[in-house]
C-alpha cells in the first residue's frame, strides 16, 4: 500500500519505518525542515534500538521517504495516519490542535478516496471531530473514511512491539475501512479487534491508565513494606505468579514517567469529569506516584543528613532505559527538588545527556561516565535501570565515593552484596 504518516516523532517515524519493512510505501511527513534534512541525510533524530538500521535499509531499497509536506503525501498515498503530538493542557485535557490543523490539510489536498486514521493518543470522540473537519473543508465531496487505530509501542522496545503486537485495534465505520486496514495488518499475523471508533479511542487510555496503576500499586505496597521490613520483591513474585495478575508493571520504583502514562492519566482524567465521572481512582494513582518522588528525597536526607553542599550522584537521566526521551522523567524531578535543597548533582546517563542539558540546571554536572559520576559523591542515586549499570565495578565506585551510600531507585542491585561491599544500601521496599 501507499501510506503517509503525518508527525515523525517517535510513534510516527517507528510506524513509518516498519510499515516500510512490510514491503510498503510510505511517506513520513513533518513540519520541522531541520528534522527531515536530518532523515534524509541518514541521521536519526531520536534513539531507538534498530531503527536508524531500518530506516536507512527502507530509504535504500525506495519504500521509505521523508516530506515536509502534508500535500505532497496526501496526494500521493491511499491510506493517511495521524501520528502528531496531542500534549496537555493546563487542566490535563489533551490538546488537539495539531490533530484539528492536519485534518484540514488534508482535507484541502485530497484528490480521491482516502482513509484517515487516527495513531495519536486522543479523547474520545476525537474521530467525529477529525470527520467533521474533514467533511468542512472537503469542498469536492470527495469520499473519505476515519479510523481510529490506536498504538502500542513502548520506547526502547518500539520496533518488537509492532512487528510482534500482542493485538491490534482498529475502529472503523465502514466495511472498505475495515477491509483495508485488516489487509495492511495481516502479514503480523496478530490478533485484530475490529470495533466502533469511540471503543478503539477508550481502548488505549483504559490500557494505559490500567498499566500505570499496576506501577502505582505496587509502588504503595513497597511503603508498606519498608514500614514492616518485608521485601517488595518477593511479594512482587507472589503475586505476579497468580496468573490473574501477571507479573508485567510489578517493579517497585520511583515511579513511572514518560509521553504517555503521565500525559494519557491526565486526559483520561479530564475525559471522565467532562461526562460527569469522577475518576477518583486515577487521581490516586496520580498521587503514589508523585509521592515516590517525595519519598526518594526523605530517604537521601536520611543519610546524608543535610543536603546543601552534599554531592550526588544520578545514574540515569530517561525515563526508561534505551531511549533518550526524558519527558516527564522521574530523574529530572527529583534532581530540581535536590538542587533546591541546595544540593550539588552530578549526572550520567548513556543516550540522554544532550537533552537534559537543555533542561536541567547549569549547576548540574554532566559525567563522561558512571564512575565520574560516583567520584566525590556523597550518595549515589541509581534512577534508569540501564544494563551497564548492572555492570559496574563497585569496589571501584566504593573507592571513588566520599561516603559509600546507594539509593536503588529501580531495585536492580542484590541488597546482600552491596552491603557486603560496604555500602549503606537503600532500595524500595527493600530490606
Amino acid at each position: 500500500m501507499k501510506i503517509c504518516i503525518i508527525g515523525s516523532g517517535y510513534v510516527g517515524l517507528v510506524s513509518g519505518a516498519c510499515f516500510a519493512d512490510l514491503g510498503n510505501t510510505v511517506i513520513c511527513v513533518d513540519n520541522d525542515p531541520a528534522k527531515i534534512k536530518k532523515l534524509k541525510s541518514g541521521a536519526i533524530p531520536i534513539y531507538e534500538p534498530g531503527l536508524g538500521e531500518m530506516v536507512r535499509r527502507n530509504r535504500k531499497e525506495g519504500r521509505l521517504f521523508f516530506s515536509t509536506s502534508v500535500r505532497e503525501g496526501v496526494r500521493k498515498c491511499e491510506v493517511i495516519f495521524i501520528a502528531v503530538g496531542t500534549p496537555s493542557r493546563g487542566n490535563g485535557e489533551a490538546d488537539l490542535t495539531f490533530v484539528e490543523h492536519v485534518s484540514r490539510q488534508i482535507a484541502q489536498s485530497m484528490p480521491s478516496y482516502r482513509l484517515i486514521v487516527e495513531k495519536s493518543t486522543v479523547p474520545v470522540n476525537t474521530g467525529e471531530w477529525v470527520e467533521h473537519t474533514v467533511k468542512v473543508f472537503n469542498k469536492r465531496n470527495i469520499k473519505f473514511d476515519v479510523a481510529s487505530n490506536p498504538e502500542f509501542l513502548r520506547e526502547g522496545s518500539a520496533i518488537k512491539d509492532f512487528m510482534n503486537p500482542d493485538r491490534i485495534v482498529i475502529g472503523v465505520k465502514s466495511k472498505k475501512a475495515k477491509d483495508i486496514l485488516t489487509e495492511l495488518y495481516n502479514p503480523l499475523k496478530a490478533p485484530i479487534v475490529v470495533t466502533d471508533i469511540k471503543s478503539a479511542e477508550i481502548i488505549k487510555h483504559a490500557s494505559n491508565s490500567f498499566l500505570a496503576t499496576k506501577i502505582s500499586f505496587i509502588n504503595a505496597i513497597s511503603d508498606i513494606c519498608d514500614k514492616v521490613g518485608a521485601d517488595i520483591s518477593e511479594v512482587a513474585r507472589g503475586i505476579g505468579l497468580d496468573r490473574r495478575i501477571g507479573k508485567e508493571f510489578l517493579n517497585a520504583g520511583i515511579g513511572f514517567g514518560g509521553s504517555c502514562f503521565p500525559k494519557d492519566l491526565s486526559a483520561f482524567i479530564r475525559i471522565a469529569e467532562k461526562i460527569g465521572y469522577d475518576f477518583g481512582m486515577l487521581k490516586e494513582v496520580q498521587r503514589v506516584n508523585d509521592y515516590q518522588k517525595d519519598l526518594v528525597l526523605k530517604k537521601i536526607e536520611a543519610l546524608v543528613w543535610n543536603l546543601p553542599k552534599k554531592t550526588i550522584g544520578v545514574l540515569g537521566l530517561s525515563f526508561k532505559p534505551d531511549t533518550d526521551d526524558i519527558r516527564q522523567a522521574p530523574a529530572l524531578e527529583i534532581i530540581e527538588m535536590l538542587q533546591e535543597e541546595g544540593a550539588r548533582i552530578k549526572v550520567y546517563d548513556p543516550e540522554a545527556m544532550g537533552k537534559a542539558r537543555a533542561v536541567l540546571s547549569k549547576k548540574t554536572e554532566f559525567c563522561k561516565d558512571a564512575y565520574a559520576a560516583a567520584k566525590n559523591s556523597d550518595c549515589l542515586l541509581l534512577a534508569t535501570e540501564w544494563n551497564e549499570f548492572k555492570e559496574l565495578d563497585f569496589k571501584k565506585i566504593k573507592r571513588l565515593m566520599r561516603q559509600p551510600i546507594l539509593i536503588d531507585g529501580r531495585n536492580i542491585y542484590d541488597p546482600v552484596e552491596m552491603k557486603k561491599l560496604g555500602f549503606t544500601y537503600v532500595g524500595i521496599g527493600r530490606k
